[in-house]
């Protein structure tokens, strides 16, 4: 009997096989209209320790709320250079950056609107499931009014909404913690 993991047991590392094609750092071309955020960050373990080989994948609507697929059927401008979808490896020091614009509200359940946030999931070694979490804007108003973010409770909310960070104007810090006291909210998708 081997105790060796093989490929069934396990995630990876395969990430980059095949799948660099899908990297992207920059959501937004150069004409997209909305407020241009660079979001930089780390995903730490339990202990803090760096995740060298993780990936995030974001998806967010376009500054006027709208999804650039199919299934978003409401009458708001679509914009070329704006597919609302980004994929970025984490570095050697589980480091991350990605720039991008800041999402109009989408509709939510109920029909009552969400706040601007990004969706995102995040893969690496060991996951046989993705994780799946949102980040929140700083000092957004309607963050107190948003539908799933009042699901979570308050003492941990914070995990979920960037902070403001050194670097100019839309410059914004938010960590995935993986475990822990300071552990990152996952969303359970039921997938």
């Amino acid at each position: 009997m081997s105790l060796q993991a093989t490929t069934s047991q396990t995630v990876g590392p395969y990430f980059k096989i095949g799948l660099q094609w899908l990297n992207r750092d920059n959501l937004a071309a150069e004409g997209v209209s909305g407020e241009r955020v660079t979001i930089q960050g780390r995903v730490l373990d339990a202990d803090g320790v760096p995740v060298p080989d993780a990936i995030l994948e974001i998806w967010q609507a376009n500054a006027h709320g709208k999804y650039d697929h199919p299934e978003d059927t409401q009458d708001k401008p679509l914009e070329p250079g704006f597919k609302g979808y980004g994929r970025i490896p984490a570095d050697k020091q589980g480091g991350f950056r990605f720039a991008t614009i800041k999402p109009g509200p989408v509709p939510g359940p109920n029909g009552k609107e969400q706040a601007p946030h990004l969706v995102i999931a995040v893969f690496m070694r060991g996951l046989l499931k993705r994780l799946v979490t949102r980040m929140y804007f700083p000092d957004d108003a309607r963050n107190a009014g948003d539908p799933i973010l009042n699901l979570v409770e308050a003492a941990r909310r914070s995990t979920l909404i960037a902070k403001k960070a050194a670097g100019g104007p839309g410059a914004l810090e938010w960590n995935v913690v993986l475990q822990g006291p300071d552990e990152t909210v996952f969303f359970d998708l039921g997938l």
